[in-house]
């Protein structure tokens, strides 16, 4: 499987509209500042696994998702996740070596998103944002679950995020 975290913020969200020509489109924006994160694992056979939470990316964050992540399966899950200092963090290893039947972590090379099929889900999940109407934290929230929970639904979807030409290698047999 592979995992990555995503933010989602007010003021990166653009989108395009139409308009009626020469009548300029008015869209309902809000000026405030907010913004949710979120972390998802993906795996080849289409499975998505995902939380959303609010505040800073952290290793009890992690801990958590990873101990939610591992009761899905009965047998040793292994991740694939980026170089974050979070991920490579003292707590995370001890968590990590205590259940080492159960889940193992392996590190992308540094600076190297492109080959993580799961930065595929960030990229829908912000393209799929830009084009709502998201005035406050709680629709934003609940935006983000409702497109995690649709992709879920979308086996053949997930599947799709190892096709493209750079996430490929990871279902090459050898």
């Amino acid at each position: 499987m592979f995992a990555g975290q995503v933010g989602a913020r007010s003021d990166h969200l653009s989108g395009r509209t139409w308009g009626l020509r020469g009548k300029t489109p008015i869209t309902t924006r809000t000026g405030n500042r907010f913004g949710v994160n979120a972390m998802s694992a993906i795996s080849p056979r289409g499975k998505l696994y995902f939380t959303v939470f609010e505040g800073s990316f952290t290793a009890q964050v992690f801990i958590g998702f990873l101990d939610r992540l591992i009761r899905h399966f009965t047998t040793k899950v292994h991740l694939v996740v980026d170089q974050h200092s979070v991920h490579r963090s003292k707590a995370v290893r001890a968590w990590v070596a205590d259940r080492a039947e159960q889940i193992e972590l392996h590190f992308l090379p540094p600076y190297s998103p492109h080959l993580n099929p799961d930065e595929l889900v960030n990229a829908d999940l912000k393209r799929h944002l830009a084009g709502e109407v998201i005035t406050d934290r709680q629709r934003m929230r609940a935006q983000v679950r409702s497109f995690f929970r649709s992709v879920q639904r979308l086996a053949g979807h997930v599947r799709g995020y190892f096709q493209a030409p750079h996430t490929s290698y990871t279902i090459r047999t050898i």
